[in-house]
């Protein structure tokens, strides 16, 4: 069997941390031609490979995964695990695991009443001999320690024949030992808790994975598909064709991307943008796969097959960003490298230094190596973090923050400067009539209905914002006769039976109507940042109508939470002219601004900041300004909810227009990175107590590893906490 694509995803049975991963990196990597071929999703037990050009079947990798006693089956990237009809190992795992800790039980108590009391059961640090536990309870402890290691044994043998160790070669040593030296109840019971303590991990895991994949099962099963013959129809929604017309219905979920024909109602897009409050729809307005229809019924216009739709990118580079690794993790796995080789040695020169030079007893410093074997077992090490990253991950997609790995995660915490373009990012991308002077007698409704007027038949963004100026404030205005455009000036045209024209101040110089007083009012409002039509007829000025593009609701706020968190300097980086770029940014209360630029000039600007700053995020629209995003050190496109290039282009997609998700992500990023620390100094500071344990002689190997296995919970559950809602 040949694999068809060059990306083919295995559900691989036993993998559960890193060291898995490392070991199936060492072993089909080679096959693969390379271990970067390979990435892993160590929350939902897969490894990708990506088989390039070469003829490399699946039958071969599947080899290559049994060889490190794990077991892979071909699986859809975008199926869920518990669909997965092959994984049949959590189920043995719990079956083992039970059976294991059954037979400890009666071997301990057909120990107790062969041997005469708990006390001689336990044996204590006395290092009972091997034929004064009975044969009986010897037999059900090694029953317990066959069951317990049952799915072990296969990845500690390929560990000790590749000279790798790992912790399951640990425990399998630490098991053997325990044996030899007559500690069968010590030897099953490290047995017992070790496969306890990857049952419960495989189990946590699991909880955290099937609470992700909640998180993120936004598209609905159905559409209700209108046939050209008028028949509704529940399909799947990938059997609804791009043009064809789907209804939803009040409190359905919208299954398709698509752009409203008919109705009206309000709905929740949450689950895409973040955005708190729904959102009204009208015909004409777009909407989005996942979102949920209000009170409403929706005749919705299919835009994009179901696998292109916005919430379909969004999780699948969310999945894609699980599989890579953040720097803490890639940090961790190389400490785990060193860690365990590193432990084993010293547990050697334990064994060795104070029987050989000392003369102590053997057996006792045999114990106490063991000891330090159970205590090196890295996996709270190694698991905590990924889980962290993906718990992250997912929480900052529900704020409509799609981070592409965790990697950009990190890089939000330490961020120190940021760069935002002005227009569509600091404001809202089109002008509105911010002042209307009216001149020569006339008033404001003379002024804004005969510009109107003017102005009614042209698709220019300045015509827009003076006519919707115009509906806002209820004027009506009459038709115009004779109606003349001027190119690149303005407007001609007769209302009631005189002669009005509208232009620029070019226009106005080049019509001779321009006294001093006029031209120092224009003066003022151009240097105020503002664009300025002038309207008037063939005696005088009518009057003036100031332009801008509206600074954005909340940038001001957004910008102070920014400064309060150490980011500084905020630029404003725009191709405006200087006078219109001082005037927003005052307004906006940024640091520095750097107007008239050209896109090569936007990049340079970056440049210099990095250079000052280290640290440096660029926010733009993520199309436009793609280069100077990737200059960055983080790039994030603002509003990149329905647009593709968008949310492939930046590290971080803000879903909607609102940029009050930066300070958000800064201190989610923080966060993150803040648990992660937490999460590593505790696996280390619990290593490093059992040590100290361990050379005091206090310290037992079912203590060992029943700490081991509490860690290994606790910093899951430390890292799954991101998952809990934080505020925006």
């Amino acid at each position: 069997m040949q694999a068809s694509d060059r990306q083919v995803t295995f559900q691989i049975d036993g993998l559960d941390c890193a060291e898995e991963a490392n070991a199936l990196r060492r072993e089909v990597g080679p096959v693969v031609g390379g271990e970067d071929r390979l990435s892993f999703d160590l929350l939902r037990g897969r490894m990708t490979v990506d088989i390039g050009e070469g003829p490399i079947s699946v039958e071969t990798i599947r080899q290559a995964v049994a060889r490190t006693g794990m077991r892979a089956e071909p699986c859809r990237p975008d199926e869920p695990a518990e669909r997965q009809p092959t994984m049949t190992v959590p189920r043995w795992r719990t079956w083992l695991t039970v059976a294991s800790g059954v037979f400890v039980a009666a071997g301990f108590a057909v120990h107790i009443g062969l041997a005469g009391g708990i006390a001689a059961a336990l044996g204590g640090h006395e290092f009972v001999h091997v034929h004064e536990v009975p044969w009986v309870a010897r037999l059900l402890y090694g029953l317990a320690i066959v069951a317990g290691f049952w799915l072990v044994l296969p990845k500690a043998w390929y560990a000790l024949r590749r000279l790798q160790p790992d912790m399951n070669l640990l425990m399998t040593i630490a098991v053997a030992g325990a044996v030899a030296i007559g500690e069968w109840f010590e030897g099953a019971m490290v047995a017992f808790l070790f496969a306890l303590s990857l049952a419960l991990e495989s189990w946590t895991v699991a909880r955290a994975q099937r609470a992700i994949a909640a998180l993120l099962d936004l598209m609905p099963p159905t559409a209700r598909w209108r046939r050209p013959d008028g028949r509704e129809e529940l399909v799947p929604p990938d059997q609804v064709p791009v043009g064809g017309i789907f209804v939803v219905r009040p409190g359905e979920r919208v299954p398709l991307d698509g752009v409203v024909r008919r109705g009206s109602s309000h709905v929740n897009q949450a689950p895409i943008t973040g955005e708190s409050m729904p959102v009204s729809k009208q015909p004409g307005d777009d909407v989005f796969a996942g979102s949920i229809n209000g009170d409403g019924a929706l005749e919705v216009e299919s835009t994009k097959p179901a696998g292109d739709t916005t919430v379909a990118h969004i999780i699948r580079l969310v999945r894609q960003a699980q599989s890579q690794r953040s720097p803490a993790e890639q940090w961790v796995d190389r400490f785990a490298r060193w860690y365990t080789p590193t432990v084993i040695a010293l547990a050697v020169i334990v064994l060795i230094v104070p029987t050989v030079l000392f003369d102590e007893p053997f057996r006792q410093w045999l114990y106490n190596a063991l000891v330090l074997l159970v205590v090196a077992c890295p996996c709270a090490l190694v698991i905590s973090t990924p889980v962290s990253i993906v718990a992250a991950l997912t929480a900052a997609a529900r704020q409509g923050v799609l981070v592409k790995g965790g990697a950009f995660l990190e890089e939000a915490a330490r961020l120190r400067a940021i760069a935002l373009d002005k227009t569509g990012t600091l404001t809202q991308g089109k002008a509105a009539v911010v002042r209307v002077t009216p001149l020569a007698g006339h008033d404001r409704a003379e002024v804004l209905e005969r510009a109107a007027a003017l102005e009614a038949r042209t698709n220019h963004p300045v015509a827009q914002a003076i006519l919707a100026c115009a509906e806002n404030e209820g004027i009506r205005p009459s038709a115009a006769r004779d109606l003349q455009i001027i190119p690149g000036k303005g407007a001609t045209a007769t209302l009631d039976g005189r002669t009005f024209w509208i232009g620029s101040h070019r226009f106005l110089e080049e019509r001779g109507q321009e006294t001093d007083d006029v031209h120092r009012q224009l003066v003022a409002l151009a240097e105020a940042g503002t664009t300025v039509v002038v309207l008037g007829n063939d005696e005088h000025v009518c009057g003036m109508i100031a332009l801008a593009d509206q600074l954005r609701p909340h940038v001001p706020e957004t910008l102070r939470q920014l400064h309060e968190l150490g980011i500084k300097p905020i630029v404003m980086l725009t191709g405006d002219n200087a006078p219109t770029a001082r005037a927003i940014a005052a307004e906006a209360g940024v640091d520095e601004v750097r107007a008239e630029l050209l896109p090569g000039d936007k990049v340079e600007a970056v440049a210099d900041l990095v250079r000052r700053h280290g640290h440096v995020a660029m926010v733009g629209d993520g199309v436009n300004d793609a280069p100077a995003l990737a200059r960055a050190t983080l790039g994030v496109a603002m509003g990149a909810a329905g647009s593709d290039a968008a949310l492939e282009t930046a590290d971080v997609a803000l879903m909607a227009d609102d940029l009050t998700r930066l300070p958000w992500l800064i201190r989610h990023g923080r966060r993150t990175l803040a648990i992660i620390r937490q999460n590593i100094t505790f696996a280390l500071a619990t290593k490093a107590a059992f040590v100290a344990l361990t050379f005091a002689g206090l310290a037992s190997l079912w203590m060992a590893i029943a700490a081991d296995t509490g860690a290994s919970l606790l910093v899951i559950a430390n890292g799954l906490r991101l998952l809990r809602p934080s505020e925006p």
